[in-house]
């Protein structure tokens, strides 16, 4: 079991455990503070996390801006992936191809799902992402590429 793992079903039984949770991924990659995210669910192969709409992350028409919400897409996919994949295999993120569907006018979750892999060889990995409004429309979609390969 991945340290992320570990770490999240130590504290993700409240709401308190989850806040601190996040900010320990967000210490680890800093950028990611900026949106201020707050992991729902982490498990292998599966990963929300939601976004608070607060003026720092609004655009000029007082919606969720679109880099707000690929960087949700982002966090969501890289850390289901340091939860998937085995202790003898990385990854790294290699390219994002992104659709803004509708304007994100509430809070949102994005859900990233690991596809069923073999592991051994380096390969790409297509790593959906569905960012969902408080209504459950779908108001983003991602699909970013992971390099998995084994570690040296």
């Amino acid at each position: 079991m991945s340290h992320a793992l570990k770490a999240w079903d130590k504290l993700k039984d409240n709401k308190a455990g989850c806040w601190l949770f996040s900010r320990f991924v967000c210490f680890k990659a800093p950028y990611f503070a900026s949106i201020s995210p707050l992991f729902e669910q982490l498990d292998v192969g599966i990963a929300e996390v939601s976004l608070k709409k607060r003026r720092k992350v609004t655009n000029h028409i007082g919606t969720v801006h679109a880099i707000a919400m690929a960087n949700l897409c982002e966090i969501a996919a890289g850390t289901m992936m340091e939860a998937s994949i085995p202790s003898t295999m990385r990854w790294i993120p290699k390219g994002m191809t992104i659709q803004y569907l509708a304007k994100a006018k509430t809070n949102i979750r994005a859900k990233a799902v690991l596809p069923h892999i073999e592991y051994g060889a380096p390969q790409d990995v297509n790593i959906p992402v569905s960012v969902l409004d408080t209504d459950g429309k779908e108001v983003v979609h991602a699909d970013i590429t992971m390099y998995v390969s084994p570690k040296h």
